[in-house]
């Protein structure tokens, strides 16, 4: 084995394990995740970690395929964030603000309003 061969194995098997240990901390960070968005940006991170251990296993294997496949999971975890976000935001609003947000927000709610303090149409 050659000294290339050498460094590449011990680069290969240290980022492995540095990014083991990183998708352990990033789980019990979702599973432990004091607020909804904690979650998510969790789920985004486990996400990239994966993307880094998919292409860290292409380099020690030489198999060229795998790159492929991180970078589907990548744009599936791009969309499954946003999609999240979404959620989150649409979530984070109560019954009460979002009326009342609809309500100072729509040029027809003023209107209304003149209208009952007598105003004209």
């Amino acid at each position: 084995m050659s000294l290339p061969d050498q460094i590449e194995a011990f680069a290969t098997g240290f980022a492995l394990i540095a990014l083991s240990t990183a998708l352990l901390v990033t789980v019990w960070r979702i599973v432990r995740g004091p607020t909804l968005p904690d979650r998510v940006l969790g789920l985004d991170m486990l996400v990239a970690i994966a993307i880094g251990l998919i292409a860290v296993v292409a380099i020690r294997t030489g198999f060229n395929l795998y790159i492929d496949i991180a970078i589907a999971l990548g744009l599936v975890g791009f969309l499954a964030t946003v999609a999240f976000a979404r959620f989150v935001l649409a979530r984070g609003l109560s019954p009460e603000s979002a009326r009342e947000a609809t309500r100072v927000s729509t040029p027809r709610s003023n209107a209304v309003r003149r209208r009952h303090k007598g105003g004209r149409r």
